[in-house]
């Protein structure tokens, strides 16, 4: 059973409409990007009560203070008040960065997400995390606020390119690593192509969901949804200060591999889960290209990381497949040796 706000539905139009009628905001606007404006909101539009619309440029470069300036902008001169609603149409980075908006906006507006990507659907639009990147870092500055509503459809799945299908999907191959290990024997004998979307869906979002009802403010137990991502963080920070751009997926997926080989030194691991977390993921996502003059440099990014306490750099790492353990105290120069391993890698 998914818990609120989630909901998933073959039919979004009228449900979203029954759902506006029930709450009788003052005002409603809604923020796309040039993508979702001519895919996903002409499906929902005409379901709408009286609204306006806002527009702004997709992707991870534009997840900035300066985005959210134009967004609050626009929501002043609409005359947003409190008794207003957001609804933000997009994939991860429109709804962290619209939810950031709504959540801080005169101190707090009810916002709904209708995620259109995989990755927002079984991820970033589960659990409150809100925020943008800043000076180079990801999600640098943000807040925990919960969306009144997280309405999922999973026809905008139709909508995707294969590259950013699988993108989300290494947020599912998470899961099962981190979760259930009969999911990932499952997974890892299926092609990308062959998935049982609805079925991924489903786990993904009632497991992030029980997670982090229990630990709302990632104190302790929704730590492990960070697994791949201390290192995939810092991947991304690196391509984003080289004004190279990857995809978040791409950078998790190696992430999960850089921090699989940390759990094998420590023994958490064997050497074949090693071996089948690394061909799995190499054979759906491929490689990173990096310089050994760049392991070093992604390495000392791990510092930053929002896990971190004082000067430690605090990793997930998995404790046997199915399940894994926070707040793993790793060295820089092991996150180095970690990185010297993907670039070995053969494929």
């Amino acid at each position: 059973m998914l818990p609120h706000p989630i909901k998933l539905t073959d039919n979004p139009g009228p449900y979203l409409r029954l759902f506006l009628e029930k709450w009788q905001y003052s005002k409603i606007s809604v923020l796309v990007d040039e993508n979702t404006n001519i895919h996903c909101y002409p499906l929902i539009r005409d379901f709408l009560p009286p609204h306006q619309l806002i527009e702004v440029r997709s992707g991870e470069e534009n997840k900035t203070l300066k985005m959210c300036e134009t967004i609050w902008a626009s929501m002043t001169d609409q005359a947003l008040d409190r008794h207003s609603i957001l609804l933000i149409i997009g994939g991860g980075v429109l709804g962290d960065m619209g939810g950031f908006c709504a959540g801080t906006y005169k101190r707090g507006i009810e916002f709904i997400l209708m995620p259109t990507t995989l990755l927002a659907m079984v991820d970033s639009s589960i659990g409150g995390k809100l925020g943008i990147d800043f000076q180079g870092y990801k999600n640098h500055i943000g807040i925990f606020k919960e969306p009144k509503l997280n309405l999922i459809y999973t026809g905008f799945l139709k909508t995707l390119p294969m590259a950013e299908l699988r993108s989300g999907f290494a947020e599912v191959i998470k899961h099962a690593l981190i979760s259930d290990r009969l999911l990932w024997d499952q997974l890892k004998n299926a092609s990308l192509e062959s998935q049982s979307w609805d079925k991924l869906l489903r786990h993904s979002a009632e497991f992030k969901s029980s997670v982090t009802q229990q630990d709302p403010t990632e104190k302790g137990l929704r730590k492990i949804l960070n697994a791949g991502h201390t290192i995939g963080h810092a991947l991304e920070s690196h391509f984003l200060q080289m004004n190279q751009k990857i995809m978040h997926g791409e950078a998790v997926a190696a992430g999960l591999i850089c921090e699989a080989f940390l759990a094998r030194e420590l023994t958490m691991i064997s050497q074949t889960e090693l071996d089948d977390i690394t061909a799995y993921i190499l054979k759906i996502f491929g490689k990173l290209k990096l310089s050994e003059s760049e392991t070093g440099q992604i390495a000392s990014l791990c510092i930053q990381d929002k896990k971190n306490r004082g000067n430690s750099i605090l990793m997930v790492l998995l404790n046997g497949i199915g399940q894994a353990r926070w707040d793993c105290e790793i060295k820089e120069d092991r996150i180095v040796a970690a990185l010297a391993f993907y670039r070995s890698l053969q494929i």
